[in-house]
């Protein structure tokens, strides 16, 4: 596994205004390094959040509604039940659409692995099958072991005129922004603060006083798991109060409503349905409720109401803050949600003779090294499946049956452990009734925000009848 240590970090600074009579931050001011960390927050796959904030030590101690047991379902079960070992792998660290994006940020906190390649031997590579697969222990078409590892050969760029401007991730360079507690992002003005100032209802300044703040990994994981459950995460993270934020059943919004603009084929499922979950980040473009405790919301509104063309780099970069892809190979046939999914760049295999042996080199985006003559364009392996199939297939093994309980607890079904369950439940019998249920977009959209807020999933997404919104 790849990590960011301290040793190897910078700290970001930033200025804070603080409330000392109250112990808040009235907001912060900072350049594009510090907006581009909390921006990356939004392309982060659920996955990814779950693991960085179950192995960050600090507080506040953060359960994120039923997530942390479906995440700890996939880590218990056995290899067996998944159809590849890629599988469990992509669900316990699922790969980032904007990774690309966010290996320039100044803080990393990411500790997933970098990028692997892995061929078949060379004939086979370079005249047959010609694959390329992006985990261990895929097989080739041709029965044998891809097990060849290469590096990819990056490309040189000569940059012949620096431009402070060009730094930035997902915005432009020399910006300073203003961040409110609750993680609102305007471009900085007098305006912006004196907004905020007047909201809290200060008048004077007598009771304001300016913090030099740096930050590390440890303050940006404080901040993440902070920005899911609180509406102050600048003051818990930047003057250390800790709590322990939860949701639970009460933060279910029984009146939320959830309109979906993709229209899927409908999926039966019964209490024996099997599973297929997969981490993704709720998109608030999706989802018109107020869903959560937390900040995130403020932060992707933020996003949206920046003028592109003025504050971030592009257009696309936009767009990837606030209609995230999926990473290449993270879909499958018949996904309710339909979030689309990003392309693999165009790989090569190019190989020449120095004067004593063939060279091999693998390249992406129609690079050919000078010299290379030969080159032939790979097709990526699906990591999900052994074998080419003509539609593309969810994570575990068909036809396995799993128990999923109210608070996605998944595990093989067994009728053993069932009748032990109902009785830790304290269920008579005679209060047993079996229903079907059918999940299209809409039920899925709504299981999904359950998920992210509630410790009841399936009850709050399938027998509590969502009412659409008196004002939209």
């Amino acid at each position: 596994m790849y990590s960011v240590t301290k040793e190897e970090a910078k700290a970001i600074s930033l200025k804070a205004l603080v409330d000392k009579e109250n112990n808040r931050v009235i907001f912060a001011e900072s350049d594009e390094d510090f907006t581009d960390v909390l921006f990356s927050f939004l392309t982060m796959p659920m996955g990814t959040i779950i693991r960085l904030i179950s192995n960050h030590n600090q507080p506040p101690t953060v359960e994120i509604g039923c997530m942390n047991n479906l995440y700890e379902s996939i880590k218990n079960l056995d290899m067996q039940y998944f159809r590849s070992e890629a599988c469990k792998t992509m669900l316990l660290c699922p790969r980032n659409g904007a990774a690309a994006q966010n290996k320039r940020l100044k803080l990393q906190i990411d500790d997933g692995e970098l990028l692997r390649y892995f061929l078949c031997y060379m004939d086979c590579t370079l005249y047959k099958h010609k694959l390329l697969s992006l985990y261990p222990n895929a097989v080739c078409e041709c029965g044998r072991l891809m097990d060849r590892t290469m590096e990819l050969s990056e490309k040189t760029v000569q940059k012949l005129v620096f431009d402070a401007r060009d730094r930035g991730v997902f915005v432009k360079g020399l910006t300073q922004f203003i961040i409110s507690d609750e993680l609102q992002i305007k471009p900085s003005s007098r305006e912006a603060s004196l907004s905020i100032m007047s909201k809290l209802g200060f008048m004077d300044c007598s009771a304001i006083e300016e913090y030099n703040i740096d930050l590390g990994v440890d303050e940006v994981l404080t901040l993440l798991k902070c920005s899911l459950v609180s509406k102050k995460p600048l003051t818990e993270t930047l003057l250390k109060q800790t709590s322990a934020p939860k949701f639970g059943k009460e933060d279910f919004d029984q009146n939320i409503y959830i309109e979906s603009k993709v229209k899927e084929p409908r999926i039966k499922c019964g209490w024996e349905d099997s599973c297929t979950a997969y981490g993704q980040q709720i998109q608030e473009n999706e989802m018109q409720s107020s869903i959560s405790k937390g900040s995130l919301t403020h932060l992707y509104n933020s996003i949206q109401e920046l003028d592109a063309e003025k504050y971030l780099k592009s257009n696309e970069h936009k767009e990837m803050l606030i209609s995230p892809k999926l990473a290449p190979d993270f879909s499958y046939g018949n996904h309710p949600l339909g979030i689309e999914e990003g392309l693999h760049p165009t790989y090569r295999a190019t190989e020449c003779f120095n004067g004593f042996h063939f060279v091999v080199k693998l390249t992406s985006d129609g690079e050919i090294p000078s010299g290379f003559t030969s080159s032939k364009i790979l097709t990526v392996k699906d990591p999900k499946s052994h074998f080419k199939e003509a539609t593309r297939g969810g994570f575990v093994t068909r036809p396995t049956m799993f128990t999923v309980t109210d608070n996605l607890i998944i595990t093989p079904i067994s009728q053993v452990s069932s009748l032990s369950l109902l009785n830790k439940l304290k269920v008579p019998f005679s209060d047993i009734e079996e229903r079907v249920v059918h999940v299209g977009s809409q039920e899925a959209l709504r299981l999904l925000v359950a998920s992210f807020i509630s410790e009841s999933a399936l009850t709050n997404a399938f027998l509590r009848e969502p009412n659409p919104r008196q004002s939209r």
